[in-house]
């Protein structure tokens, strides 16, 4: 598998100088193996993943979104090859509902006057289907396992097995240390990598540094930390970038996790990484 970050940030997009080492789009990774592909959200990171798979017509991806807040599905409209006739998009919605809700999620939010030009000016063939948590997702060389994450709303992680490694890719989660037993986090143990929301600090979460972040369904870096040495994963990346921290602060949450975990990283955005 090779995995590629096209959008790291979470929340809102950031742009400029501060964040140019990071990246500032919001969540979109792209995972390829045997020439299939998956692209994990479609926040403003897409709208470069369209632009690069453009060059070698005709596409062919299935799209997975994690939950259908704005910042990981708000790069769609902006997605060129879905309004590309040779296209084939297979979309899953996070749920057991989440054909009809991610269609209409989309189709509201092209709708005027937020937006000029409707779903259905998109002419690729689009395939909505839903992910539900647990039910295993079969695609070319990739087996892919939805996994219920603890977020405002609900949100749903990926399990993806192919090519004889695990990558797993849960964004947009509230876990700590005391919650490894529950949902979700049995499933991560010993992936080769983990794409995990570290979105706070410790002292941001904890409401030492403005309002206490508790309950907003994010996780700090030193609990990613915690989380990734306990499931022994092999590599951390830490994910889902607040919009206001700089790259010295991203950084600087990234060396003191590594204090925990040895082989934890940032997320960032142009970054590929081979398993």
């Amino acid at each position: 598998m090779d995995v590629r970050f096209w959008g790291v940030r979470g929340s809102v997009a950031s742009s400029g100088a501060h964040v140019a080492r990071i990246g500032g789009n919001t969540s979109c990774v792209e995972v390829e193996s045997q020439g299939h592909r998956l692209i994990l959200d479609a926040g403003t990171g897409l709208r470069g993943l369209g632009e690069a798979l453009m060059k070698h017509p005709p596409v062919k991806a299935t799209l997975l979104f994690s939950h259908l807040h704005w910042d990981h599905v708000q790069g769609f409209p902006f997605f060129t090859p879905a309004y590309v006739p040779s296209s084939e998009l297979t979309l899953y919605g996070p749920g057991a509902d989440g054909e009809q809700q991610l269609r209409s999620v989309l189709a509201r939010q092209m709708e005027p006057p937020g937006f000029p030009v409707p779903l259905s000016a998109m002419r690729s063939k689009l395939d909505f289907r839903s992910a539900v948590p647990g039910k295993v997702i079969e695609t070319g060389p990739f087996r892919v396992t939805p996994l219920e994450l603890p977020h405002p709303q609900g949100c749903v992680g990926y399990h993806i097995e192919a090519d004889g490694q695990r990558f797993a890719y849960c964004t947009d989660v509230e876990l700590t240390a005391d919650g490894l037993e529950r949902g979700a986090a049995r499933v991560l143990d010993g992936a080769d990598a983990l794409v995990l929301d570290a979105q706070y600090t410790v002292d941001e979460y904890e409401g030492r540094v403005g309002t206490s972040r508790k309950g907003w369904g994010h996780s700090t870096n030193l609990d990613a930390a915690r989380i990734a040495r306990a499931m022994h994963v092999k590599r951390l990346f830490l994910f889902h970038h607040d919009p206001a921290h700089t790259d010295e602060v991203v950084e600087a949450m990234a060396e003191d996790a590594r204090q925990l975990f040895p082989t934890a990283e940032p997320a960032r955005e142009g970054n590929r990484v081979h398993l």
